[in-house]
């Protein structure tokens, strides 16, 4: 498995392929990102960080059946390994830890 590591796009697909559950397939994912982020995202670069999450061993991949609406196309469906799963604890356990730290008179109105 390559770094461990995420960053915070990879996050947000790991969380995405998460919410999708049976329908994590690249198109879905980028949709699902422009509508919950308010980010333009380009379907070739939802592509490259599958791949790179892939190669991290933090999701897996198989091809569906094909269809006649697709042209006999099959999707290709993502979903999180046990690598994938713990990476995201890892990174909501830091980022809960960091906000826990910040002192309520921070967030007082002055």
């Amino acid at each position: 498995m390559k770094g461990t590591n995420l960053g915070e796009f990879e996050e947000l697909m790991l969380l995405t392929i998460a919410a999708l559950m049976e329908e994590a397939y690249s198109v879905a994912i980028c949709d699902e990102l422009v509508q919950h982020t308010g980010r333009s995202v380009k379907l070739g670069v939802v592509h490259a960080v599958l791949h790179r999450l892939e190669e991290k061993g933090f999701v897996e991949s198989q091809l569906g059946e094909s269809t006649k609406t697709r042209g006999g196309k099959r999707k290709r469906f993502y979903q999180l390994t046990i690598p994938g799963k713990a990476a995201l604890v890892r990174a909501k356990s830091m980022r809960d830890q960091l906000w826990d730290r910040i002192p309520s008179l921070v967030w007082k109105k002055a």
